[in-house]
């Protein structure tokens, strides 16, 4: 974990897989291009939750990518999540210390966020202020190999009651993904 110099805690967690991370990802040829069945997957993820905007997000030492997106509106253009909200696009790239895939990928667990601003320590992220993140839902993308290839998550503008079917909806869709992605590098679909 890490600290500004006026003393707030900062949401980035310290990342020793990272590097193991983006080797499996380039053998797997994730990370670096918007995948159609990702989208597909962030829709499903959309449609199951009612939640606004979701993802399918490949996380490297730097920067998170969404390999799957779904919007609002379907646009994945613009400069940052931030677009959507003043009803432009949204990129498929974010800064890493934004959101809170990154702490989902560190700790290798889900992570559910009803109200962002509940909790000190994530009320004080970037996507807060800049883009109006008030709710957020995640898991890990844990791979054959052992290692979190990113999440999947969901995020909403207003506050949402996850709850433990949330959780347990989360968890067993990153686990659906994760089955889907040995099928593909298994050469089964």
């Amino acid at each position: 974990m890490t600290y500004d110099p006026t003393g707030h805690l900062l949401l980035t967690p310290v990342d020793r897989e990272a590097p193991a991370r983006v080797q499996r990802l380039r053998q797997l040829g994730f990370g670096e291009r918007p995948d159609p069945a990702f989208d597909d997957f962030a829709h499903k993820l959309a449609e199951v939750t009612a939640a606004p905007y979701s993802m399918v997000n490949f996380i490297d030492e730097k920067r998170q990518f969404f390999a799957g997106l779904h919007t609002p509106g379907g646009t994945h253009r613009g400069t940052d999540l931030g677009a959507a909200a003043t009803g432009g696009g949204v990129s498929r790239f974010m800064a890493r210390d934004h959101g809170y895939c990154p702490h989902v990928v560190v700790r290798r667990k889900a992570l559910v966020l009803e109200d962002v601003c509940d909790y000190p320590r994530f009320a004080g992220n970037p996507v807060v202020d800049e883009i109006g993140i008030r709710s957020y839902l995640g898991a890990p993308l844990i791979d054959r190999t052992g290692i979190a290839l990113g999440t999947i998550c969901v995020v909403d503008t207003e506050p949402r009651p996850w709850g433990r079917a949330g959780l347990e909806t989360i968890k067993s869709l990153a686990a659906e993904l994760i089955a889907q992605i040995h099928r593909r590098e298994d050469g089964s679909i």
